[in-house]
């Protein structure tokens, strides 16, 4: 079995998007924490409040986008409020897209 690295799953996570704004959770910096391990692979994900209805959607894709570089591994995505998300999370490349 393939064992992904940290680096290639935050890589995946690239191509998540979120459907609102239009930007990678990666750069928005909703991805938390990242474990991997033989046959497994662990993701928090925060998400930008605690009423986002997008979590679900957010969680289901990223365990695809996993499970597409990690055949067979499984693949737990959890999101978590804790830490808070804040915006001072995002990439500069995310803020500047956001005109901030």
């Amino acid at each position: 079995m393939n064992v992904p690295t940290e680096e290639s799953v935050r890589s995946a996570l690239t191509g998540v998007l979120d459907p609102e704004l239009g930007i990678n959770i990666v750069d928005l910096g909703l991805v938390m924490e990242i474990r991997v391990a033989p046959g497994s692979v662990f993701v928090a994900l925060g998400v930008t409040s605690p009423t986002c209805p997008l979590g679900p959607h957010l969680a289901e894709s990223a365990r695809a986008a996993i499970a597409a570089i990690a055949p067979g591994a499984r693949v737990e995505v959890e999101i978590t409020l804790d830490p808070p998300w804040s915006a001072e999370r995002m990439s500069d490349a995310a803020r500047e897209l956001l005109g901030w």
